[in-house]
């Protein structure tokens, strides 16, 4: 038979190890509670005085009482200055009167009349002129122009014409207005008269050369041998 044997470790468990952990810490506190009471100080002894008198207090100042009366305030009382001018006293009072009321008469309209104008004098005409021969008609004819039918006929007379004068001064027309009876002795006027007479040609009333007539009569008489 064997000597020995063998020893069988046992488990250890949880909650065995925690009770003991929780255990020694108790233990600790109080240890440490217990050494905080072991050294805290001992208490002094109270001080005795002796011969101790009320007189060796100081008596008790009280403070004086403030008088909390409210002074009134003093009042600062304004003059107006004085006006530099005077005014004037009121003097007795005068009833108002209405001033007397006016009737406008305002005139009706009626006919406008118009100062009668006299009309403007017309313009100064200007002087009219008449057509004039440079020489006397009859100046004109001669015995040598007398017609021979004429002097055949032993015809004479007096013709009497009307001359139409242009603005030139220079014959236009011829027109017998009194015969002399003799058809010869009427026409030879007329031929003589548009080609020998000349005249002064007549002016209108602006000044200018205008035409005109002129009435005259040529007396032919046979010539004597």
């Amino acid at each position: 038979m064997m000597e020995g044997a063998f020893y069988q470790q046992k488990r250890t468990s949880p909650t065995a190890l925690t009770v003991v952990v929780l255990m020694h810490g108790a233990a600790l506190t109080a240890l440490a509670l217990a050494k905080s009471e072991v050294l805290r100080p001992a208490p002094e002894p109270p001080i005795v005085v002796e011969n101790y008198k009320e007189k060796d207090i100081p008596p008790e100042v009280k403070p004086e009482p403030v008088d909390r009366k409210v002074q009134p305030q003093q009042q600062t009382v304004l003059t107006p200055p004085k006006p530099v001018f005077d005014l004037p006293t009121q003097g007795p009072v005068v009833p108002w009167t209405p001033p007397p009321t006016r009737t406008l008469i305002i005139p009706q309209p009626g006919p406008i009349v118009l100062p009668k104008l006299d009309p403007p004098a017309p313009p100064a005409a200007k002087e009219i002129r008449p057509a004039r021969a440079r020489a006397n008609l009859a100046s004109y004819v001669s015995d040598a122009d007398y017609p021979t039918t004429a002097v055949r006929n032993e015809e004479q007379g007096t013709t009497r014409f009307k001359l139409a004068v242009g603005p030139d001064g220079k014959v236009r027309e011829c027109t017998v207005t009194s015969s002399s009876g003799s058809p010869a002795l009427d026409a030879t006027t007329c031929k003589l008269m548009r080609q020998r007479a000349k005249f002064t040609p007549a002016t209108g009333t602006d000044g200018k050369p205008t035409g005109d007539t002129v009435a005259s009569a040529i007396r032919w008489v046979l010539p004597s041998d």
